[in-house]
């Protein structure tokens, strides 16, 4: 048995429509719906070793992607520095006067609210 990349969730997210419908569709099973190699084999109807060649070709082209287009990085970059302005802000709201706080404090919300 071989472990589970869970990057690889984040990657099928991003670039999952690129796979073929079938490959998409077991990466899903195997990943977002937590099933087993055995599981996805039966729903499917065809061999383990077929579905586990299918996910290592997935995993393959997914990686490779996100080696030429890098949006999976860019994204978790993104997300972590929202997170840190929103920090920076939610301190200088508390050092800031009662009008300047408000603001700040309306910005804050703002980002939580982008929901990346």
């Amino acid at each position: 048995m071989f472990a589970k990349n869970m990057n690889i969730s984040l990657l099928l997210d991003f670039y999952g429509d690129i796979l073929s419908e079938r490959r998409r569709e077991i990466m899903e099973l195997y990943y977002n719906e937590d099933l087993s190699l055995a599981e996805i084999a039966e729903i499917k109807g065809i061999s383990r070793q077929g579905v586990r060649d299918s996910v290592k070709k997935s995993e393959t082209e997914l990686a490779e992607l996100e080696e030429k287009l890098g949006l999976a990085e860019k994204f978790k970059k993104l997300k972590s520095e929202i997170a840190s302005i929103g920090d920076e802000l939610a301190r200088a709201a508390n050092c800031a006067d009662g009008e300047t706080a408000d603001k700040i404090t309306e910005a804050v919300s703002r980002l939580k609210k982008l929901d990346i």
